[in-house]
């Protein structure tokens, strides 16, 4: 398994299987699989066929994954009776122990596959199942959620600080005098100006699964919480082609031109933040990068 991070923790199977036998015995007879992942924050591995193991391989700030953890195995069981797609929820909670320092999840597994982002297919119909997917997560009524990292103002200090770093360590490699001048636009967009909505913090192609061009699930769920629903709309341009974009924003509900620019913006923000960081470690991400870019700039 190859390393993304200087400081990551090392996972192999041997330490899954130890963590089974010490604290859900109950499955540790079941055969465990690495499932190989675009992902960067946590090592998968499938727990037969119904369920997936999820372990942090990564704190970026002290104490944030045992937060992170704990979020998500209180919040997407409520979240998920209010949902028509499934998600992935959590079915255990592991803690750490001396061979491995953090809380660890096992969640439900589900068939399908993530999309290619880099085809010129236009997904028509997903688009409207995206759109649908968003427009039920936004509404439900579930109060005094977290707050989700994603789900803020552009204007955030360290957002726009790292957004300007990143345009800074790409120059040669794209047009950085263009999308400073459209950061500084998109930055400047009217903000959010009403209540907090639920939102998944990290909508990307890797985090849906999809068949017969339906969304069937959808994963990750490490920056939910409550916000500007705007954080969730990057798929449109991670993943979507113009016409189908366009057919995403006409199913959204209660998504107004200035959310959208917002979305757009975050959009780039992720893009170039992820392209420089991930440029050698995780060429997928890369890739996804600069689609995103050059959607953003079309």
């Amino acid at each position: 398994m190859s390393k993304m991070h200087e400081n990551e923790f090392e996972i192999n199977e041997s330490l899954v299987q130890s963590l089974l036998e010490s604290q859900c015995p109950q499955w540790s007879e079941l055969p465990i699989e690495f499932v190989k992942s675009s992902g960067t924050d946590n090592a998968l591995f499938r727990l037969e066929s119904e369920y997936v193991i999820r372990l942090p391989r990564i704190e970026w700030t002290p104490g944030s994954i045992e937060k992170s953890i704990n979020k998500e195995h209180e919040w997407l069981p409520k979240i998920a009776r209010c949902l028509k797609i499934p998600i992935a929820e959590p079915v255990f909670k592991g803690k750490p122990n001396p061979s491995y320092p953090w809380p660890w999840l096992i969640n439900k597994w589900y068939s399908g596959h993530t999309p290619s982002f880099e085809k010129d297919n236009e997904y028509e119909l997903l688009a409207k199942y995206l759109a649908h997917f968003l427009n039920e997560l936004h509404r439900i009524p579930l109060p005094n959620g977290p707050p989700s990292r994603r789900g803020v103002s552009l204007k955030t200090k360290m957002l726009d600080d790292e957004t300007r770093k990143a345009i800074s360590e790409l120059a040669g490699e794209i047009d950085i005098q263009s999308v400073a001048v459209l950061w500084g636009q998109l930055s400047n967009t009217p903000a959010w100006n009403k209540n907090p909505v639920w939102v998944h913090g990290d909508f990307l192609p890797g985090n849906i699964l999809v068949q017969n061009n339906r969304l069937a699930a959808v994963l990750d769920f490490t920056d939910v919480g409550m916000g500007d629903p705007a954080c969730d709309l990057i798929i449109a341009w991670s993943l979507l082609n113009s016409h189908s974009r366009e057919i995403l924003k006409n199913n959204l509900e209660n998504i107004d031109q200035d959310t959208w620019e917002r979305g757009r913006g975050l959009a780039l923000s992720i893009a170039l933040i992820m392209l420089p960081y991930y440029k050698r470690s995780n060429p997928i991400l890369a890739s996804l990068a600069r689609r995103m870019i050059e959607n953003v700039l079309c």
